[in-house]
C-alpha cells in the first residue's frame, strides 16, 4: 500500500479542492436586533444539469479506524458537496486532483472542532469518515436528473495514517 499521511485541515492547502467552512476570518455582521452573528457567504454552493436543485440533508455516519485503507474516491460533476458536522467530532477529508479524467494523488485532512468543507464540483474525493465517534452532518448536495456520480478504484490502494 501507499502511504499517505494526514494533515490539518487549512483554508490555504483545501483551497484548490473547495471551501473550508468555519466561522474564523469570515465576513461576519450582527442580524436579527444584535441577538445573532451572521457568518456569511462561507462556500459557494454549485449546481448545474437538468431539472438542478439544491438539497439540504442530514447524515448519521459511524466512525472509521486510522490506519484506514482508501480503495476508491468519487467525484460529482454537476454539483459541489458540503458537509457540516452538528458535533465537534473530527472527520476526514481526502481529495485528489483531476489528471486527465482520473484522479491524481490523493491528500488527506482532519478537520478540527467546527470545521466543515464544501468539496468543488468535479473535485475527486473520498467517502464521508467521521473519526472517533459517531457523528451527524448536515450535508448540502445537488438533485436533479443526469448522473452526477463517477467512481474510480485505485490499481493499488493508499493506506491513510497518521504521520
Amino acid at each position: 500500500m501507499i502511504p499517505l499521511p494526514i494533515r490539518p485541515l487549512s483554508h490555504s492547502e483545501f483551497a484548490p479542492f473547495g471551501d473550508v467552512i468555519e466561522p474564523d476570518d469570515a465576513k461576519s455582521f450582527p442580524i436579527n436586533a444584535g441577538k445573532c452573528i451572521r457568518y456569511h457567504d462561507l462556500a459557494r454552493v454549485e449546481t448545474s444539469g437538468p431539472e438542478a436543485r439544491t438539497l439540504v440533508s442530514l447524515l448519521k455516519g459511524e466512525p472509521y479506524d486510522i490506519p484506514l485503507t482508501l480503495k476508491m474516491v468519487e467525484r460529482h460533476p454537476l454539483g459541489s458537496q458540503a458537509f457540516i458536522p452538528l458535533t465537534g467530532n473530527p472527520f476526514l477529508v481526502v481529495v485528489a486532483p483531476d489528471e486527465g479524467g482520473e484522479p491524481g494523488e490523493p491528500i488527506a485532512f482532519e478537520t478540527g472542532p467546527g470545521q466543515g468543507v464544501n468539496i468543488a464540483q468535479n473535485v475527486w474525493h473520498g467517502i464521508l469518515t467521521p473519526l472517533r465517534s459517531t457523528s451527524e452532518f448536515v450535508v448540502i448536495d445537488r438533485g436533479g436528473s443526469g448522473c452526477n456520480l463517477e467512481e474510480h478504484f485505485f490499481e493499488k490502494p493508499y493506506q491513510v495514517e497518521y504521520a
